[in-house]
């Protein structure tokens, strides 16, 4: 999932993360809406699809990790999270029941349960803390969600999150946990937030090895492509990350041939494609020695072609994993690509 934080793809329009980008579904961000513009802007206007011309699905976080994020500015309780706006400063109040409904408010269609995200070097006890709060919060956001209808004229999802650091046992109490809600998808969430990609990896071969297999399990904020293949390789379904786009406006590109930084003068006499096996139009309609002039430039369509480009490789490369999936030799494929496209160039 593209991540649309403020209701934007940075750099990129809707026609194009349709048509170029070839995205399903993107992401918006509860903590940034209800900041800004606004959940009674959102609603004035029916909902965050007509309002940012999005025809697709969008899937809205709950805030947690922002909140997590902003350890200066705010209090977390077993009641929910007071928090100061880093726009203006202005005091806010985040309860489960709160989160839902502005979730509600903005349409998402697949809407996520209002969790506490620890660092990943949390100690055990903190941890547990942690835990038991997250799970008191799903019991009420469930129920909040339970005795709310849709707003709009289209049903919604809500999405637990499976939290606990890297401690097994705590990581399969929340997954079993989660499953008693019977929901119509399943999230691991508190990765890639310090912890090393072998713990990573672990927790997420455990919980996979417990939610049930008929659902999809979303994995939260990660990561890079060999993240995303090896997650793949354990049961994960859905990914969002700010890389691909981030990156992209930063001149780091994902190609099938490699990483390159389209900053570096060896593309300035380049007049190669940006990708001849890319999956974007724009890799083949724009050369690495104009992107490079555009960078160096400070042109703004260096943001924008670079930023197509990431997001359409990275759905690209979930497209292709999904064919070999279904050709059963996903393994192999993997094995192979990987040196390839997590190299240098």
């Amino acid at each position: 999932m593209p991540v649309g934080t403020q209701g934007t793809v940075k750099a990129v329009l809707a026609n194009d993360l349709e048509n170029e980008v070839k995205a399903q579904i993107i992401l918006g961000n509860t903590y940034h809406l209800y900041l800004r513009p606004g959940v009674d802007i959102i609603q004035k206007a029916d909902g965050l699809h007509k309002f940012i011309s999005w025809p697709r699905p969008i899937l809205t976080d709950s805030g947690g990790f922002q909140v997590f994020s902003l350890s200066g500015i705010r209090k977390i309780t077993d009641e929910g999270c007071h928090f100061r706006s880093n726009i203006d400063g202005s005091k806010h109040f985040f309860s489960p029941e709160k989160v839902m409904e502005v979730e509600r408010q903005i349409g998402a269609d697949i809407m996520m349960a209002f969790d506490e995200c620890p660092p990943g070097d949390a100690p055990y006890d903190y941890a547990r803390k942690s835990l038991t709060r997250t799970e008191k919060w799903l019991e009420r956001c469930f129920a909040y969600f339970n005795a709310h209808g849709p707003l709009y004229d289209y049903s919604q999802a809500l999405f637990p999150i499976v939290q606990g650091c890297v401690y097994e046992d705590l990581r399969t109490e929340s997954a079993l946990n989660a499953m008693n809600y019977d929901a119509e998808g399943y999230a691991i969430g508190g990765l890639a937030v310090g912890e090393s990609a072998e713990d990573m990896y672990r927790v997420i071969s455990l919980v996979c090895s417990i939610l049930p297999a008929n659902r999809p399990r979303y994995l939260m904020g990660v990561g890079t492509p060999e993240n995303i293949l090896e997650a793949i390789s354990r049961g994960v379904d859905m990914f969002d990350c700010v890389m691909p786009s981030r990156n992209g406006r930063n001149a780091m590109l994902f190609t099938t041939q490699g990483i390159m930084n389209a900053r570096n003068s060896k593309w300035k006499d380049d007049f190669s494609p940006i990708d001849i096996n890319g999956y974007a139009g724009v890799d083949r309609q724009y050369t690495k020695a104009y992107l490079h002039h555009l960078f160096k430039a400070g042109e703004i369509l260096a943001l924008e072609i670079a930023t197509i480009h990431n997001l359409a490789f990275y759905t690209g490369l979930m497209r292709t994993a999904r064919e070999h999936i279904l050709s059963n030799d996903f393994s192999d494929w993997k094995a192979s690509i990987l040196p390839q496209i997590m190299r240098r160039i």
